[in-house]
């Protein structure tokens, strides 16, 4: 078992620029992801936000913006699992999520990735914990995103 990274692939039936737009646009990021996000997606922006799914509106989240490549890739870091809100992440590990879209017949394959699980569990002994519920996260996150860019 890979304990450093999660790797999916989903087919969505959409061409790529309004998979792109879903992912790279704050706004419709934050409405299948399920966050009210602060801010636009740029390299080495700070976008901030509250959890909006149920059961989590307590929390707040903070995405870095990594690397944006038109319309195929976008990066971020985040602390992952981060639910607890009594407990202070910043000195954590952040995670690298990537997204990569291919135009496929079809539609477009979207591969989601999140590294760096090893060092989350090195420093603070959080990071198979972390893996776990991020898998069966993006699991839901890919079903929304599916939703998302096929309801028009």
């Amino acid at each position: 078992m890979n304990t450093d990274f999660i790797e999916k692939r989903a087919l969505l039936r959409a061409p790529i620029a309004r998979v792109w737009r879903a992912i790279s646009d704050s706004r419709e990021f934050g409405a299948w992801f399920r966050m009210e996000l602060e801010g636009d997606f740029r390299e080495g922006a700070r976008v901030r936000g509250r959890v909006t799914y149920p059961g989590y509106e307590h929390l707040t989240g903070e995405l870095v913006i990594q690397r944006i490549q038109p319309p195929t890739y976008l990066s971020y870091r985040w602390h992952p699992h981060a639910v607890d809100p009594q407990r202070d992440y910043s000195q954590e590990p952040m995670t690298l999520v990537e997204f990569e879209l291919k135009e496929v017949p079809g539609g477009t394959e979207l591969t989601l990735r999140e590294s760096g699980f090893d060092a989350l569990s090195a420093q603070a002994g959080r990071g198979l914990e972390a893996l776990r519920m991020n898998s069966e996260g993006w699991d839901a996150q890919l079903e929304n995103v599916s939703r998302h860019v096929t309801s028009g």
